[in-house]
């Protein structure tokens, strides 16, 4: 190691623990949720985005796949093959747009809202085991907190949320 290297002060910066950064720590959390949700929701062999493309046609059934993928906020490939793998397990389908063939509209399946039916109790557990340490307020501030961080910097994400209707996301507990 450099001795000059060693010598040197941190900088402000770097006198912040690793452990103490949002990023770090809202990263780690989000390992925790999709850890949780594969335990938890292991016998429907689903994933978490799948059950966001699922969740969102099961209330906009018939949209087509760049609103879904905006809906989910999920980026339009990944949502390509999400859509595909869950239309092979017969859970969506496409269909060809009216006006464009291009345009692929995806309408839930009867399997497929069965399977969020199914699927709802588990994926609730998930939500209730990731907020276990925090009391009743404490859930309520922190969900109002990450939505407000969410929706504030929506833009800057590579899979921003994309509401149907054009609106703003709405921020809770606002």
């Amino acid at each position: 190691m450099n001795t000059k290297t060693a010598q040197r002060a941190p900088s402000k910066a770097h006198s912040e623990s690793l452990y103490e950064m949002p990023g770090h720590l809202i990263r780690r959390c989000h390992q925790i949720s999709v850890a949780l949700f594969h335990q938890e929701c292991a016998e429907y062999g689903i994933t978490p985005q799948q059950y966001a493309i699922l969740w969102v046609l099961s209330s906009h059934d018939g949209v087509d796949q760049i609103t879904a993928a905006g809906l989910a906020a999920l980026n339009r490939t990944t949502a390509g093959e999400l859509v595909a793998r869950l239309e092979d397990a017969g859970l969506l389908t496409r269909q060809d747009g009216s006006d464009d063939r291009r345009v692929k509209n995806l309408f839930i399946t009867k399997a497929g809202m069965k399977l969020i039916r199914d699927v709802d109790t588990a994926v609730r557990r998930v939500q209730e085991r990731l907020l276990e340490p925090l009391d009743k307020t404490e859930r309520r501030q922190f969900i109002a907190c990450l939505a407000r961080i969410a929706s504030v910097n929506n833009e800057l994400s590579r899979a921003p949320l994309r509401p149907a209707s054009g609106k703003a996301a709405v921020v809770a507990g606002s």
